[in-house]
């Protein structure tokens, strides 16, 4: 534990020991071992997220951004080019941070090697993949055996079944095109979340719903891709948005981590709408986002009275 936390673990105590007595029970975590699991999956969970702002604070290297570089960092990208105010670019770099995800050994290697072309092309920016997704589809079949090589490669673990295939169905072809068609249709990201938020007269909460629920359109983008993107639009100040609940609709490890915070088992019992309405008071309680308590309950679910330091 860091010095520094000390206060907030103290005051994540407090607030769980007040919303047991002032608002309903708390069984996952009645025994004292279950209870400082999860706060300390709560602390690592506010650790990451506390991370991403302060990118925004950061000086970032221009390597970061060079999908020719081993430093490229899609979310480091992201920030670089936010600062330029290039919003299409940082955007589109959130998205294949979200699509490929970060390996657990080769880190960000598919989001680099496709984003820098593997250095036979110009690099694939949203103007370049935007104006030509027939050509990216196909340069990526030229590519994808190479993309493939060897045996760091991979998705992360969240997407660990996505194909990177330019033109099987839900792969990665699918997906940039889908995405491309999904801003297309404002004429730029800045537009589309302009609009949301304006529909949504300036809630924050109802503008990343709106937005949550268009991007259904976007292939292979389920609920924990969306739910991803959007929290980290939000994080790096590309949009003013934030999750108003923890959508546990289709999702499955936060669920189980939510029954099993508020029954004390995994049955079904509470309804998914209950579970994200006792969660989201929970949250209010501890002084904590829905990203945050969406993240801790899905990893302190899979191992509740161990710590385990969880990075994949």
């Amino acid at each position: 534990m860091r010095a520094r936390e000390a206060g907030c673990i103290e005051r994540l105590r407090d607030g769980l020991q007040e919303c047991e007595a002032n608002y309903f029970a708390l069984p996952g975590v009645l025994h004292l071992g279950a209870r400082e699991v999860y706060i300390g999956q709560l602390v690592d969970s506010m650790r990451r997220i506390r991370f991403v702002h302060t990118l925004l604070e950061r000086d970032i290297h221009p390597s970061r951004a060079d999908g020719l570089s081993e430093m490229f960092d899609p979310l480091k990208a992201a920030a670089l080019r936010k600062a330029e105010g290039n919003i299409d670019e940082a955007c589109w770099l959130v998205f294949l941070f979200v699509h490929f995800g970060k390996h657990l050994v080769s880190g960000y290697r598919y989001a680099r090697e496709v984003y820098g072309a593997l250095g036979t092309r110009a690099p694939w920016t949203f103007s370049e993949a935007s104006a030509d997704t027939e050509g990216f589809r196909s340069w990526l079949h030229q590519h994808e055996a190479q993309i493939c090589r060897g045996a760091r490669r991979g998705f992360g673990n969240h997407r660990k079944y996505q194909s990177l295939s330019a033109y099987r169905p839900n792969g990665t072809g699918d997906a940039v095109e889908s995405y491309v068609r999904w801003v297309g249709e404002y004429g730029s990201h800045a537009v589309l979340f302009e609009n949301s938020i304006e529909d949504a007269l300036n809630d924050p909460e109802v503008a990343f719903d709106r937005l949550y629920r268009s991007m259904n359109s976007v292939t292979s983008f389920g609920r924990t891709a969306k739910f991803d993107y959007l929290t980290m639009i939000g994080k790096l100040g590309l949009a003013d948005i934030r999750p108003g609940s923890a959508y546990f609709s289709s999702a499955t490890g936060p669920v189980v981590g939510a029954r099993l915070m508020l029954q004390g088992n995994t049955s079904k019992g509470f309804s998914i709408a209950e579970l994200d309405q006792r969660i989201h008071k929970l949250g209010e309680i501890l002084g904590v986002g829905m990203q945050e308590m969406e993240d801790s309950l899905c990893n302190w679910q899979k191992s509740p009275t161990t710590y385990i330091n969880f990075r994949g």
